[in-house]
């Protein structure tokens, strides 16, 4: 399964790929109110990413198995409806880039496919000019982080109604690893 640039016409599939993941592989950490209101209101893809060429997916036949992606943008992460977006572009010299929206469908998770598309993104920010790297992860999230070298640095408790939140953990990574 080969990594490929994400396209408009994958949209639809994705969306249906991140509520399937998450409602299968967050239930651990999170209830299913907070999984529902994520939905709405944090999880998901933003658009800018796939029209600047910074989103992957992998395939496996025709099915999207697992996707993520990386931008050089200021919003660090959210779907088409945040409020909050800034598109301003980063100074690759002085900002992180900004790691995003992964996600692996249920039925191919701890198969590897998060971390090859991981690996990518950072190859890609690098070739780009960055230097470190920055993510919102949700908390099963944090644990491939790690993997990768990431620093948790914040957690934040995200509001998603009046009277729910949601933790996410904001990570930063100052390099690439040694073997990528």
């Amino acid at each position: 399964m080969n990594i490929e640039i994400a396209t408009t016409s994958d949209f639809e599939e994705i969306e249906t790929l991140i509520k399937d993941a998450v409602y299968a592989l967050a239930q651990s950490d999170y209830s299913k109110d907070q999984i529902d209101l994520a939905l709405k209101y944090a999880w998901g893809l933003d658009r800018q990413l796939i029209e600047d060429k910074t989103y992957y997916i992998i395939k496996n036949l025709r099915e999207i198995a697992a996707c993520g992606g990386w931008s050089f943008r200021k919003t660090l992460f959210g779907n088409d409806k945040e409020k909050c977006r800034d598109n301003t572009n980063l100074n690759p010299k002085i900002e992180p880039a900004k790691i995003r929206a992964f996600f692996t469908h249920p039925s191919y998770a701890r198969q590897g496919l998060g971390s090859k598309i991981l690996a990518h993104c950072e190859i890609e920010a690098a070739e780009y000019g960055f230097k470190s790297f920055e993510l919102m992860a949700t908390l099963p999230g944090q644990r491939l982080y790690e993997k990768f070298g990431y620093t948790a640095i914040q957690d934040l408790d995200y509001p998603l109604s009046e009277k729910k939140s949601i933790r996410f953990v904001k990570m930063t990574k100052s390099k690439l690893n040694e073997d990528l």
